[in-house]
């Protein structure tokens, strides 16, 4: 009973704290400018490159993505964004998840669009929806 009464509170506080129509007294917050500020990181990231990985150096399924948009891809212009790297890697995997629905790593984005993960990626890739999301920009 408690899980999902937490889970419940836990996906409003979330939803809450990345909404752009959150209410503010005066100024943002310390914490409210951060939360902006990973917002602006993950939304710059996407919109300005072709294709964005969120991903982390130790994982073998970001390792796998990574390979093959280098290999495949490699004179479009990419942004590989390492959170393990990142003070706030942790803020951008959570905003990622409240964006994409999708928390785990890697998280694909090509010409703005949500790809998925490694395995999601690879089955578009074979399937030629990453060559029609390519054509359309």
């Amino acid at each position: 009973m408690f899980s999902h009464l937490y889970r419940a509170v836990s996906s409003r506080v979330n939803a809450n704290l990345f909404s752009s129509s959150a209410a503010s007294s005066s100024s943002p917050s310390s914490y409210q400018k951060k939360v902006m500020a990973v917002k602006d990181t993950v939304e710059t990231a996407i919109n300005g490159n072709t294709i964005t990985v969120f991903s982390k150096t130790w994982c073998p399924y970001c390792a796998k993505a990574k390979k093959t948009i280098a290999q495949t891809f490699p004179n479009l212009k990419t942004e590989i964004v390492e959170l393990d790297k990142l003070d706030e890697g942790d803020e951008i995997q959570n905003y990622l998840q409240t964006l994409t629905g999708q928390r785990s790593v890697p998280n694909i984005f090509i010409n703005k669009k949500h790809v998925g993960g490694s395995d999601d990626f690879h089955a578009k890739l074979a399937s030629g929806q990453v060559k029609t999301l390519l054509a359309v920009a």
